[in-house]
């Protein structure tokens, strides 16, 4: 029996001693497929795996408001076999509603951030306003008949509009939308009038005239932008900025988080990852996870401000 005991012992331990990672590893993504999320984690996730030596498996967990990605990715093992791509409203989710099983820097540890882009406001050419100034005096010409879209309740975009709003003295109607970027195609149909989205996604949109950039949400312009005014221009400084990054289940050994973050960074300093960022006006991550940390730490106390200046209430 001892002889036994000693042998299994024996034969397990070169398992118990493989490398990490020894599998596949799923990267959860809480946006829809075609996202700028998305994309992004399908331009990083095939270079991290030649960087680990194994493959990553984007999978698209969608729906309350990056919610349903997070719980997922929060009861998966924390053994680093499952990665989390959060986005900036998990973090307002946190200052506004926050679900015990899944706060960022708790449930889900940090291990770096990815991108970051500041959102520009685009409206249906058909509005009749071609700066953000007209756009506020169109809508206090006319009350609670332009409309806005938003993610919905804890959303970046819905923290935007309501900023803008408050700010602003207008009424515009928030017109919530289930899914990051399932708005553009009522944008281009005029069925909604204005929105806040990535330029990654509107880019050529605004460039072939089928929507219209007004102001972008940052301090300053942007070079791949450079004739659309920062909304500080117009008086409004508003800063909203999409961003995102990985996240592992708590309890992931530290070793672990680390050869993470090392791999990632790297593969965010590649030619192409930097040129491809470049071009669409993105700011790329790759910082050690305890600034991370204290970055998503930073956003969540900002819109945690601005819902209670803005009387926000989760939905």
């Amino acid at each position: 029996m001892r002889f036994a005991l000693l042998l299994a012992l024996v034969l397990a331990a070169p398992a118990l001693a493989q490398p990490y990672p020894a599998k596949p590893i799923r990267w959860i993504v809480p946006t829809g497929p075609g996202s700028a999320v998305d994309v992004q984690a399908r331009r990083v996730a095939p270079k991290l795996g030649e960087a680990l030596g194994q493959t990553i498996v984007v999978e698209n967990r969608p729906g309350a408001n990056s919610m349903i990605g997070a719980r997922e990715a929060a009861r998966a093992a924390p053994d680093g076999y499952t990665v989390f791509q959060a986005v900036v409203n998990n973090a307002i989710n946190d200052a506004l509603a926050p679900d015990p099983c899944c706060v960022l820097n708790d449930k889900l540890v940090p291990v770096t951030r990815l991108y970051i882009t500041p959102l520009v406001m685009v409206v249906n050419p058909a509005v009749p306003a071609k700066t953000l100034q007209e756009f506020v005096a169109l809508a206090r010409s006319k009350p609670n008949e332009l409309t806005y879209a938003s993610g919905g309740s804890g959303a970046i975009t819905q923290m935007i509009g309501e900023q803008l709003k408050l700010l602003a003295g207008i009424q515009v109607r928030e017109v919530p939308y289930k899914a990051i970027g399932g708005e553009v195609p009522d944008l281009m149909g005029g069925h909604v009038a204005s929105g806040f989205l990535a330029p990654i996604v509107i880019r050529d949109l605004i460039r072939s005239g089928k929507l219209r950039a007004l102001a972008v949400a940052d301090k300053a312009r942007m070079p791949t932008l450079p004739d659309v005014p920062a909304m500080a221009e117009a008086g409004y400084p508003i800063v909203g900025l999409g961003w995102n990054g990985l996240f592992v289940p708590a309890g992931t050994p530290r070793p672990i988080v680390e050869r993470l973050q090392k791999e990632t960074a790297h593969v965010l300093q590649l030619k192409e990852i930097r040129d491809d960022a470049a071009n669409l006006g993105t700011l790329l991550g790759g910082e050690s996870p305890e600034e991370f940390a204290a970055f998503v730490r930073a956003e969540v106390q900002t819109w945690d401000k601005v819902i209670k200046e803005a009387g926000i209430k989760p939905q």
